[in-house]
């Protein structure tokens, strides 16, 4: 079993990036700091309480229902819900300084792809190992730049009997993407809360199963990928206008609500509205 590389969220963002350039995912141990995990938390408790463990019965397709299971309880579309979440960890330094190292080289500016708290109960089952670029990947040719930087966010403490996040390091640099992970590559991310597991879109990943009784394993997927991708959370339905107008700018750029200004690359202009960009619209107020 591979040693998982640790760094405390004050380490050089150069460290962690090094070590996922390595092993395609690090851990920054404290990277959200007590009182912000406290008020973080302090916003998700009521959201999730009336969240129903079997809410992957209504999901989109019966993949997505036995991939997570019955026994998580899910709350998407955070930036919507949680002033915390919305201005001060979707913009963490540290979370956007990885992602200028990986999907800037790829695009003219990257964006939030999904905010997806997951809170896996006693009782559920392990997923199946996966890559999180997958959605992508299969359409674009081989020696494509990376697509997503990913982050597991440890609400509650992360543990291998309560359903840590596995990884399997060095995945990443497989050239067989086919292949999937033997039992022993997979290595749990014991973590505390207020730490991360950050990695690529391209490393193999799952969530751990819960064998505890008593135990809910609160985490939160944190993802960006490039700008002229589409994301997997529709970001304009769950953000709507009136709400990202509150946000900050940088907030609200993430979200989409920017053009994807390729020309100086030979690239297009994408996402514009009335040839202009959204984001200056909604400062207007004309959106």
């Amino acid at each position: 079993m591979a040693d998982l590389a640790r760094f405390p969220a004050s380490a050089s963002p150069r460290d962690l990036i090094d070590a996922i350039e390595r092993h395609g995912v690090v851990v920054a141990e404290g990277l959200l700091a007590p009182d912000l995990l406290a008020r973080l938390n302090a916003e998700l408790d009521p959201l999730l309480e009336g969240a129903a463990p079997d809410h992957g019965k209504a999901f989109l397709n019966p993949t997505l229902s036995e991939f997570f299971g019955e026994r998580t309880r899910h709350l998407t579309g955070v930036a919507a819900v949680s002033r915390v979440f919305a201005t001060e960890v979707v913009t963490h330094p540290v979370l956007l300084a990885v992602c200028d190292a990986f999907l800037l080289p790829g695009c003219a500016r990257y964006q939030l792809n999904l905010a997806h708290v997951i809170d896996r109960g006693p009782g559920a089952e392990r997923q199946w190992p996966h890559r999180d670029d997958e959605g992508w990947d299969v359409y674009l040719p081989d020696g494509h730049p990376e697509l997503q930087v990913a982050s597991v966010l440890a609400l509650r403490d992360f543990t291998a009997e309560n359903g840590a996040t596995l990884v399997v390091p060095g995945s990443h640099r497989r050239p067989d993407r086919m292949r999937t992970a033997a039992e022993a590559e997979l290595v749990p991310v014991e973590m505390s809360a207020g730490s991360a597991v950050i990695y690529l879109g391209s490393t193999l990943h799952a969530g751990g199963a819960n064998s505890t009784t008593d135990q809910w394993r609160r985490g939160m997927q944190v993802s960006y990928a490039l700008g002229w991708l589409r994301t997997e959370e529709n970001h304009f339905l769950t953000t709507p206008p009136a709400i990202a107008r509150t946000l900050p700018r940088r907030v609200q750029e993430l979200l989409g609500y920017a053009v994807h200004d390729g020309v100086e690359r030979q690239g297009g202009a994408l996402g514009h509205v009335d040839l202009r960009e959204p984001v200056e619209l909604l400062a207007e107020g004309a959106l």
